[in-house]
């Protein structure tokens, strides 16, 4: 029997599903997290794999590291890597249940990225099921803290990968169902504005407020954008009272930068920033960085394999390079081949409109049963 032929069903893989789904994940929640972790530890288990928790650093969870029997066991093999926080705060499920409608499945992190997980769960679970062994060994590992581009186990990740034949990332598919085979860099700071505080009422004019000179570097930070290099404000924190000018304002920027002379020049035009206007003090931090991840031959002879296997499904692969994190900017740019975001095909993810394509299920994880098969 061919691993395409394997007897994938998606009524029983949503069954499978749906308590991962159901066990809210948000990156923030450290106990929420590791809960989550822990239900995907006994899948796992159940299925043979031998599953090491690793306690979670800082304010994140646990994250899990599983490898399955193989007689060459502890040989470079093929690695799969995805994160199982999401952006959902819990609670989201009042919202967001979880229902099947039309063909579509809802709930928070159903996309991004239990359902590409689950699949590759499954894979592993049907080969085994049908007596067949992977030509490589295979491992899993599941992180805590991708959502918020702070990898506290980037180490972890990066040690993983390092001399693997392969490293495969389920995030969800490229909106023609494509694979991403290449990202941009992806580099946050953190903002801080310093100013001095004053009665509003009494004596605004003495006051400098952080606010108002924070609401101005956001102008014209997010100017700054181009093509090539992007800047967006996505969080800000101030003030505790309306009737005191602030002293101080925070805020976080996200950058996406295609090329490393994009970055460069990006994280040179924040720094640049940095200085006291009007009696405020700006200061930028550099936070954590997702680098470059160029498309190299080993990365496209994956692609070729996976293009090859759609077809043979029933569906083309195209490719491309993306925006947005994942763990393939860390693996990829250490010259891993990666292939990534060859998850489930949805919409809406990071909203209420979370979902995903049902029928997608069985075609990812006969693709992800071809690919653990035949990678070698």
């Amino acid at each position: 029997m061919s691993a395409l032929d394997l007897p994938f069903d998606a009524d029983e893989m949503l069954a499978g599903l749906r308590p991962w789904v159901e066990c809210e994940s948000p990156t923030w929640d450290a106990v929420a997290v590791s809960r989550m972790m822990d239900l995907a530890a006994r899948d796992l288990s159940a299925i043979g794999a031998t599953v090491e928790m690793v306690p979670g650093t800082g304010p994140f969870g646990t994250s899990i590291r599983a490898s399955f029997p193989h007689p060459d066991q502890g040989q470079p093999g093929i690695l799969v890597s995805g994160h199982m926080d999401t952006v959902h705060p819990v609670g989201t499920l009042e919202k967001l249940p979880f229902r099947v409608e039309g063909g579509k499945a809802w709930g928070p992190g159903i996309m991004d990225m239990k359902g590409g997980n689950y699949v590759f769960l499954e894979a592993m679970r049907q080969i085994g099921r049908a007596g067949m062994t992977t030509p490589l060994p295979v491992t899993f590992l599941f992180t805590p803290d991708e959502e918020v581009g702070r990898p506290a186990p980037r180490s972890l990740i990066e040690d993983a990968a390092r001399g693997q034949r392969a490293v495969l990332v389920p995030e969800p598919a490229l909106p023609d169902g494509g694979a991403v085979i290449g990202r941009y860099a992806i580099a946050r700071f953190d903002l801080l504005t310093q100013g001095r505080p004053s009665h509003a009422g009494w004596a605004l004019k003495d006051g400098r407020s952080a606010i108002a000179a924070m609401a101005r570097r956001i102008l014209q930070i997010e100017a700054m954008t181009t093509e090539d290099c992007t800047f967006s404000v996505g969080v800000v924190h101030a003030g505790q009272w309306v009737n005191c000018v602030a002293s101080e304002c925070r805020a976080e920027v996200l950058s996406m930068a295609k090329t490393q002379v994009d970055l460069d020049q990006g994280v040179a035009a924040m720094l640049a920033l940095q200085g006291e206007e009007a009696g405020v003090d700006f200061i930028v931090t550099r936070g954590v960085t997702r680098p470059v991840w160029e498309p190299r031959p080993g990365t496209m002879a994956l692609y070729d394999l996976a293009r090859e296997l759609s077809g043979q499904i029933g569906f083309e692969m195209s490719s491309d390079r993306a925006g947005g994190g994942s763990d393939g900017n860390f693996t990829g740019a250490m010259g891993v081949p990666t292939l990534d975001s060859i998850g489930v095909r949805g919409r809406g993810l990071h909203t209420l409109d979370e979902h995903i394509e049902v029928e997608s299920l069985t075609e990812r994880a006969r693709l992800a049963a071809g690919l653990l098969t035949q990678i070698r």
